[in-house]
């Protein structure tokens, strides 16, 4: 087999008891998986027997060992190695070079970039690097029959061309941050593996954008006000940037990402304020239509600027009651008009109306028995249309 002449070729006669054992089947039955045991076998197999408790297949041997001779003949003869076995077993096995995985199960990550895994009390259980050279064929995770210890040092010799360094930077769900490693890489294994410092913004923002899919927009009431204006605009006709949710997520990369900065954790997006990158998709033309058809403030009749709430039942507002004296047409905003709570002097919510001359010239009256008791330094006239705005009490009698 190509793989076996590969050894034969790098590892010369010496490595021909290993070609010939790894070109027939197991010649041990209920043996751990360390090859260096069937090399024991082939060795000395009277030896063997009288000192390790496990079946030896005396066919298979036999044959094993007599294909040796002919293996060594056929190998380069001037070619002299004191490669282990492990690392004849890489050369053979390059894409079953495997690196053991964290936690106690013996389960290992191969260099091919399959997992694999040793049996529970296997002798090759704590070995930190090993080489692969008989599985049971399953595509999810293999079980290892027969493997043998090879050192990092021997690896880095044999594939020093092979081996290089990544810069990993990438969204870590379970630390709820970016993670930045330098590794050094047999093909899927890292040989080492080190924090990577200085990582450039633009590669942190690029990782980010993962975490931010994963933790959701999380927009500030402001971003969150603009993108309810935007899609109200849309959907009444007028030509805006698509700000649903979905799409804002969909576009991160447009939008977000050249403005993150180093925002790299879960707290530092919670805190991050989007609303100037959302400002930015628009035009300053779309941003003057926008204040038009979704203005972002009602401004009461004493010239005060209230925040107007575009929920999903509408355009709203909370205001005191006084500062809407003599205001006889209800207020709109987007077309529709604007759901307005009334507040008493305390601050607290008194009616909720969509038809303020409505309500003046009905329930007001009742309200207005109240709000003197609770409020007799309040002015509370019997035609509030024909009253003043103000947030100021009553003067004082001298």
């Amino acid at each position: 087999h190509p793989r076996l002449g590969h050894v034969l070729l790098c590892g010369g006669a010496a490595a021909a008891p290993l070609a010939a054992l790894l070109a027939d089947r197991d010649p041990l039955r209920g043996a751990p998986s360390d090859l260096t045991l069937r090399l024991d076998l082939l060795k000395d197999e009277h030896s063997f027997r009288r000192n390790r408790p496990y079946d030896v297949l005396s066919p298979v041997v036999q044959r094993i060992k007599a294909e040796v001779p002919r293996l060594r003949r056929d190998a380069v003869v001037d070619k002299t190695t004191d490669l282990s076995p492990g690392a004849l077993a890489a050369l053979a096995y390059p894409d079953r070079i495997g690196l053991r995985r964290k936690g106690e199960d013996p389960r290992f990550l191969l260099s091919g970039g399959k997992g694999a895994y040793l049996a529970p009390g296997d002798d090759l259980t704590a070995a930190p690097l090993l080489v692969a050279v008989d599985l049971d064929g399953n595509p999810r995770e293999a079980k290892i029959r027969m493997a043998a210890r090879v050192s990092e040092s021997e690896l880095r010799t044999l594939f020093a061309d092979a081996i290089e360094m990544h810069q990993i930077c990438t969204w870590s769900k379970r630390d709820n941050r970016v993670v930045a490693r330098l590794q050094e890489r047999l093909g899927a294994i890292a040989l080492s593996d080190r924090a990577w410092k200085d990582v450039p913004d633009d590669v942190v923002a690029a990782a980010m954008m993962d975490g931010v899919r994963q933790l959701g927009l999380r927009l500030s009431p402001g971003a969150q006000r603009l993108t309810q204006r935007v899609e109200l605009a849309r959907a009444r006709g007028t030509d805006f940037p698509d700000m649903s949710e979905a799409r804002l997520l969909e576009t991160l990369e447009h939008w977000l990402q050249p403005v993150i900065g180093a925002v790299s954790t879960a707290e530092g997006w919670k805190s991050f304020d989007a609303h100037p990158a959302l400002t930015a998709m628009l035009t300053w033309e779309q941003q003057q239509a926008l204040d038009r058809v979704a203005p972002s403030t009602f401004v009461t009749p004493l010239g005060r600027k209230l925040t107007i709430a575009y929920t999903e039942t509408g355009p709203e507002i909370s205001v005191r009651l006084q500062e809407m004296f003599g205001t006889t047409v209800h207020p709109t905003a987007a077309g529709q008009p604007l759901k307005v709570t009334l507040l008493s002097p305390a601050q607290r919510p008194i009616q909720v109306t969509m038809d303020l001359p409505g309500f003046w010239s009905g329930s007001y009256a009742d309200v207005r028995k109240d709000m003197r008791a609770q409020y007799p330094k309040h002015p509370w006239p019997e035609d509030p249309t024909q009253a003043d705005p103000t947030l100021r009490a009553k003067p004082r009698r001298g």
